[in-house]
């Protein structure tokens, strides 16, 4: 039972969740997890300027996805970060390669689910995660969130991401907050949900 976790990253925040979904999926039996990074679109100049280029030092091993990689798995996890409460281009350029996918019925059936990081509290989460539901309903996809089963996206004794939607993470401002305990821990829940999920429908 093959679980990709396929995402975008450019200051690190969304490659964490990434790592966090990838270590719950990991715990279901027999479940293959691979990690994919979709293709930068933004000039090496400006990430360098802007500190990005650095950053992304820290997860360049992770391989970059081809759309035909969506096509074996068995549940695909996406990570985006938030721009402007929508999915940010590099991941929208990656899923409008999807078109021969979705004319072959390549992802019926498959389940997928979605995590996010803004800058602010309410910088767009819920519609970021919600908004990329429409693509995964259109490829014919299975969505799972995350149910309030798992207790700590409902948490009030600190700022915190997460909702039945997904998890998210909330880097601040000026990028310096790295995601909390309790976000991964809601991270680690949604691979182990979705990969359980998943599982069974294999």
């Amino acid at each position: 039972m093959k679980v990709k976790v396929v995402f975008y990253s450019m200051y690190g925040h969304t490659y964490r969740m990434a790592e966090a979904v990838a270590e719950g999926a990991r715990e279901v039996h027999r479940a293959e997890v691979q990690m994919l990074q979709v293709p930068e679109l933004v000039p090496d100049d400006i990430l360098e300027r802007s500190g990005a280029k650095q950053a992304r030092s820290v997860f360049g091993h992770i391989p970059i996805a081809k759309p035909e990689d969506l096509a074996d798995a068995d549940a695909v996890i996406f990570g985006t970060p938030t721009r402007f409460g929508n999915m940010c281009a590099q991941m929208r350029n990656f899923l409008d390669q999807t078109g021969l996918l979705w004319a072959q019925n390549a992802l019926v059936g498959k389940v997928g689910s979605v995590f996010t990081s803004t800058g602010l509290q309410h910088g767009g989460q819920e519609t970021t995660i919600t908004s990329f539901h429409i693509t995964l309903l259109h490829h014919g996809m299975i969505i799972v969130g995350v149910p309030y089963s798992e207790k700590r996206q409902m948490a009030m004794d600190e700022i915190t991401g997460g909702s039945p939607y997904g998890a998210s993470t909330i880097a601040g401002p000026d990028g310096s907050r790295m995601p909390s305990e309790n976000e991964l821990e809601i991270a680690r829940f949604q691979g182990r949900h979705v990969a359980t999920i998943a599982s069974r429908l294999a």
